[in-house]
């Protein structure tokens, strides 16, 4: 990728959107791994430990791999302090999301976390300035009707993991408007160094917190280091894929990763949704891509 303020996208890369959707669903395919990997691990280890581990690896490579071309142009930027909190947003989320789909099947899970585009809608009003419609607020209200099939108040879903998803979602929802603001002027190997450093960083802090925890074996040892490799991956195609295709193309195809969700819950942990959670999630899905629908006809 060149390393300019602003990426440049050729227009032969432009010229096909196909390959755009490719890299898209490569990376959905990655972050799916990274949550079905992520789950099964903190069943052993301390979600503070794997969450050290998703962003030190790519801390490590990023530098190894950017720094002799670029130095201190890898760090230096007029925005550090949104660079920051955007990292440090997205951290916040690794946090909640493992440590909720904990407990939870990946398919509810993954459902729960998949409202942030409705909030992101709602919040890019007083954030952006954007203008936020009557059917935008009917759009999140029946989204979020969707939350509530998927949780129901039955007991099938523990309380404090739906909201750690929920509170995870609101948080990217956050990260993601922090990003739309950085994008413009800031080059993208210094956000994405930013996020692995920052994020590193600031997991650090709880690693004492398992400092009783148990060595994990080798096989297990592999899992932790392929949570890095996994995040990293799925977001250097997914940068990949925006060179390709427009955001407009790529914005439904989020949803497929429910699909790999579902299926990776099923593989692994034998869980297969109730429908209520099939509903909920269905319900997600179509306000979402109505949503978008709306944003790309404005």
């Amino acid at each position: 990728m060149p390393i300019c303020r602003k990426s440049a996208i050729s227009t032969s890369e432009r010229g096909h959107p196909l390959i755009g959707v490719a890299f898209m669903l490569a990376a959905l395919f990655c972050f799916a791994v990274l949550d079905t990997t992520g789950k099964y691990l903190s069943q052993r280890y301390p979600v503070g430990v794997l969450v050290w581990a998703r962003y030190l690896v790519p801390a490590i490579v990023l530098g190894a791999v950017l720094w002799p071309r670029m130095r201190r142009n890898l760090l230096v930027t007029p925005r550090w302090r949104l660079q920051i909190l955007r990292a440090a947003l997205l951290a916040g989320v690794s946090f909640l999301i493992m440590g909720g789909l904990k407990t939870i099947p990946m398919a509810e899970g993954t459902s729960l976390f998949f409202v942030t585009p409705l909030i992101v809608t709602l919040l890019a009003g007083p954030v952006l300035g954007e203008r936020v419609t009557v059917a935008n607020w009917l759009l999140a209200l029946f989204g979020f009707s969707g939350v509530l099939l998927i949780a129901r108040p039955d007991g099938h879903l523990p309380l404090l993991p739906v909201l750690m998803l929920l509170g995870g979602s609101l948080l990217y929802a956050l990260y993601q408007l922090a990003t739309r603001k950085l994008a413009p002027t800031e080059r993208p190997l210094t956000t994405l160094y930013y996020t692995a450093l920052v994020g590193a960083a600031l997991s650090t802090l709880a690693l004492p917190a398992a400092a009783h925890s148990e060595l994990p074996g080798p096989v297990d040892a592999l899992l932790v280091v392929s949570l890095g490799v996994s995040g990293m991956a799925g977001h250097f195609l997914l940068i990949r894929a925006m060179a390709f295709a427009p955001a407009s193309v790529l914005s439904p195809l989020i949803y497929v990763q429910l699909v790999w969700a579902t299926l990776m819950g099923w593989l692994v942990f034998g869980d297969l949704p109730g429908a209520s959670a099939v509903g909920g999630a269905g319900l997600i899905v179509v306000c979402g891509l109505a949503s978008a629908w709306l944003a790309h006809r404005r």
